[in-house]
């Protein structure tokens, strides 16, 4: 029997791992790559495959399958997830039949209650904890553009079985996914969290892009401002950051692109609808929970809602 991993949501995280994974187990006797996927995106993977461009390669993949019938889909023994956030609970929908008890999730999302939002809609199943640091976006339908050198996938958890996440971890590899097992993944997800967080609240509602915010004294200013909020409500959780990671939240944005901008950024420019619920609102909750004063999320938050 084949082991069967299904790609639900082929945006820019989806759709580049997914990708290499189609790439690496295409024609495969052990390993089946499913894509998930309807409309444009289906058809145009369908004839021409997926194509990822990055600054000096090209390369095409194509599934072993992609669909968005259940029945064609059938039985999946690991289900990775890309969705936007606003969607988690209505795509889940469309392929409920061909998740079983036995098949794990792993959500790669821009939130940090993708978990829980998965594990109340399959309470029985092993959904663990991801996160990714990556620049890549669509292109068209079928062509997944990614930016710069910098990709890594980090997952975890404190209840699925070590030896499938150990299995998970070498199809990853072998696809040449720069990936890690982290036994502290709830603090890894949370620290891409207050990287990805803080950063697509201050592009949208300050209108720039990394460059704007981290060369402008103001801007930067601002930022921080977030960066302190949240990492605050990290603290009163009980989540064991490193002392330093506001510093080292703006050594991995001062890394980055400087041209480049927020994926939520890009949404509100092109009328979208976007994740402000689950990146900037969220913040503000957990602060009104862990009593946490959140005075810059809130003023962003009233301007984008």
């Amino acid at each position: 029997m084949k082991t069967r991993i299904g790609i639900l949501g082929l945006g820019g995280v989806g759709g580049y791992f997914g990708g290499l994974l189609a790439k690496a187990y295409f024609e495969s006797d052990a390993i089946e790559i499913v894509f998930i996927a309807r409309g444009e995106t289906q058809k145009a993977i369908a004839k021409n495959g997926l194509k990822i461009i990055a600054d000096t390669t090209e390369i095409v993949a194509f599934p072993s399958l992609v669909s968005n019938h259940p029945k064609e889909i059938g039985q999946l023994d690991y289900l990775i997830c890309a969705t936007k956030t606003y969607d988690i609970e209505s795509s889940f929908e469309i392929i409920k039949n061909c998740i079983t008890l036995n098949t794990i999730i792993l959500p790669l999302y821009n939130g940090v209650d993708a978990t829980e939002r998965i594990l109340n809609l399959f309470p029985e199943n092993n959904v663990l904890q991801g996160c990714v640091y990556i620049v890549s976006m669509i292109e068209s339908p079928g062509v997944i553009k990614k930016i710069g050198h910098y990709e890594k996938l980090f997952f975890g958890s404190k209840n699925a079985s070590v030896f499938k996440l150990h299995e998970l971890q070498s199809i990853l590899e072998n696809a040449n996914i720069e990936s890690y097992l982290v036994e502290n993944i709830e603090e890894t997800v949370w620290e891409k969290f207050i990287f990805i967080s803080a950063l697509a609240s201050a592009t949208s509602y300050l209108n720039q892009n990394i460059g704007g915010i981290l060369n402008n004294p103001e801007n930067k200013e601002f930022y921080i401002s977030l960066l302190n909020e949240i990492t605050a409500i990290a603290v009163a959780k009980g989540l064991k950051l490193p002392n330093d990671i506001v510093a080292q939240t703006i050594t991995k944005l001062e890394k980055s692109p400087q041209d480049n901008t927020s994926s939520m950024h890009r949404d509100v420019l092109a009328g979208h609808k976007t994740e402000v619920h689950s990146l900037t609102e969220f913040v503000v909750k957990e602060g009104l929970k862990y009593g946490v004063a959140t005075p810059v999320y809130k003023k962003i938050l009233e301007k984008l809602l």
